[in-house]
């Protein structure tokens, strides 16, 4: 009998009934913790797809969109020159050489130019990848058009295939006088489902 009440008082000891609570806690902020994990990592994998759609609405920082410029003439103006500066960028999941053929360009606004950034593909598989552009100042994104551009459509790359993919462009005469230098710049990005075709 003493040994039932000897159990009995060990069973409900203040001590271990706080050790089990604190160990039911405690599971369940690791189970709420990993949760809160699991939502944060979601939010900000989707949060690159929203802000590319925000900026290509609104025409904030400097995203110009995949819109063929209209070729309707301009007049020239042989009396101003813009210097544009051209930049690669590759998204760290991007396995490819990219660059610009030159890294800037006098131009005079209303005349068209062209140039090429150079990619190739630096694995043994086939990918297919995206180039995303963005001007700055984002000012000047509005007056930059692009009549011919690889970051209109995807870009198939075969094991090793190298690239020259034209840029055809001109900046609008009714760019600020005050803006003398524009940068295009591009991200070159991995799509998932590039796989192995």
């Amino acid at each position: 009998m003493n040994k039932t009440i000897d159990s009995d008082v060990l069973n409900s000891d203040p001590a271990s009934l706080e050790k089990d609570r604190l160990r039911q806690a405690n599971r369940r902020l690791v189970r709420r913790m990993l949760l809160i994990t699991a939502a944060m990592f979601g939010f900000g994998f989707a949060m690159v797809p929203i802000y590319d759609v925000l900026c290509q609405v609104t025409g904030l920082n400097g995203k110009t969109g995949s819109r063929v410029a209209a070729v309707e003439p301009m007049k020239i103006d042989e009396s101003r020159t813009v210097t544009v500066e051209f930049v690669a960028n590759l998204n760290v999941t991007a396995p490819w050489e990219f660059a610009p053929q030159v890294t800037r360009m006098t131009v005079h606004p209303g005349q068209f130019y062209q140039t090429h950034f150079h990619a190739r593909n630096l694995t043994h598989q086939s990918l297919v990848g995206q180039a995303i552009p963005s001007v700055s100042p984002g000012l000047a994104a509005s007056h930059f058009q692009k009549i011919e551009c690889f970051c209109f459509n995807r870009q198939q790359f075969h094991a090793g295939e190298s690239k020259e993919m034209p840029v055809t462009f001109r900046i609008d005469p009714d760019l600020p006088p005050d803006v003398r230098t524009v940068t295009l710049s591009y991200t070159f990005f991995r799509l998932d489902e590039a796989g192995g075709s």
